[in-house]
């Protein structure tokens, strides 16, 4: 009988809680906009988010293979796994922080900061992938952003020449409808990008303790990935649903349209890439640009200011909780 050590199984564990936080934390990134226009009721925009997400996570493994493979070199941390556990530490600390406070940080980054705190704790800089590190998760971190903030603001202002002398009590009622596939689309590219980020860090635990012999995503992996993310969505994060889609703009269905196309374009591109990107960061972004096309005093800044705080903090402070948290394990000899 195959004898699976329990510091392996304590790591898988608590990977797959994250990514049912991660579910919960992000849901709101699919469903905001399409609950605060009241186009769906939260009850069926959940639903719909979660079967999705958990559909999108199955595409592929782009995403997957930079977590496991791109951020630390995997040969030089074989044999701690400690070191993912106190990864997920910090990433799950961070989490349950900013969902508190409803501010939509990145489950993303956070991840990825806990690996890069552990990993500097554990071995020093010489095992962090650092060209890998800036290409795809430092770039994408200020590109992405930036690209839906632009392709926001840009098709809303599109849509509105098109439509400029329709009524728009017309204009709203048929995209009300069209926003229903527009939420759809995110629903799907969001379980595309981050339920993968959870696939890759336990495709690296199982590298980690000579389970597998490369860091090839096991299919058993992406289900399991998946089926989490899908029940995290379920539960729902109605708090950052609150700041996303209240707080930042007042939207129309048009305007969720805008943001929900837009966001989703943007995240399977950097999906097809291989890009582990926020999707909050892009969600967001998209409803400053397609605010900001109707005037930008129509933006609530201050309340984007308070989520770039967050943005800019999540991978240092997460790689810090990780850091600490490693030192903490090897001090107590729980690995």
């Amino acid at each position: 009988m195959l004898e699976i050590p329990i510091s392996l199984v304590v790591v898988i564990v608590i990977a797959l809680v994250f990514d049912f936080t991660n579910g919960a934390h992000d849901s709101a990134n699919a469903i905001a906009t399409v609950v605060s226009t009241k186009v769906l009721s939260p009850v069926a925009a959940v639903i719909m988010a979660a079967v999705l997400n958990l559909l999108g996570a199955l595409i592929g493994t782009h995403v997957a293979q930079t977590v496991g493979s791109g951020i630390v070199h995997p040969g030089m941390i074989k044999g701690c796994q400690a070191l993912a556990l106190a990864a997920l530490f910090g990433a799950i600390a961070w989490n349950v922080l900013t969902w508190y406070l409803g501010l939509p940080s990145s489950s993303s980054h956070a991840l990825i900061g806990g690996l890069i705190g552990a990993t500097l704790a554990y071995t020093g800089p010489h095992a962090l992938n650092f060209y890998s590190i800036f290409h795809k998760v430092i770039a994408p971190l200020i590109v992405s952003p930036i690209a839906g903030f632009i392709v926001g603001y840009l098709l809303m202002l599109t849509l509105s020449w098109i439509f400029c002398n329709s009524h728009p009590r017309k204009v709203n009622k048929a995209f009300r409808r069209l926003q229903i596939v527009s939420s759809a689309f995110m629903a799907t590219s969001h379980g595309t990008n981050d339920a993968q980020k959870t696939m890759g860090l336990i495709t690296l635990a199982l590298f980690i303790s000579h389970r597998i012999t490369d860091m090839t995503v096991p299919f058993w992996v992406q289900i399991t990935c998946a089926t989490c993310m899908g029940l995290g969505t379920a539960i729902g994060g109605w708090r950052i649903i609150k700041t996303m889609g209240h707080k930042i703009f007042n939207l129309q269905a048009v305007h969720g349209f805008s943001a929900e196309t837009s966001a989703a374009g943007v995240i399977l591109t950097a999906s097809a890439l291989g890009a582990p990107i926020s999707t909050t960061h892009v969600i967001s972004a998209t409803i400053l640009g397609v605010g900001s096309s109707k005037r930008l005093s129509a933006v609530r800044w201050g309340v984007a200011g308070q989520m770039a705080v967050a943005w800019v903090l999540t991978i240092p402070a997460a790689a810090l909780i990780a850091a600490l948290c490693f030192k903490l394990i090897m001090m107590t000899g729980l690995m």
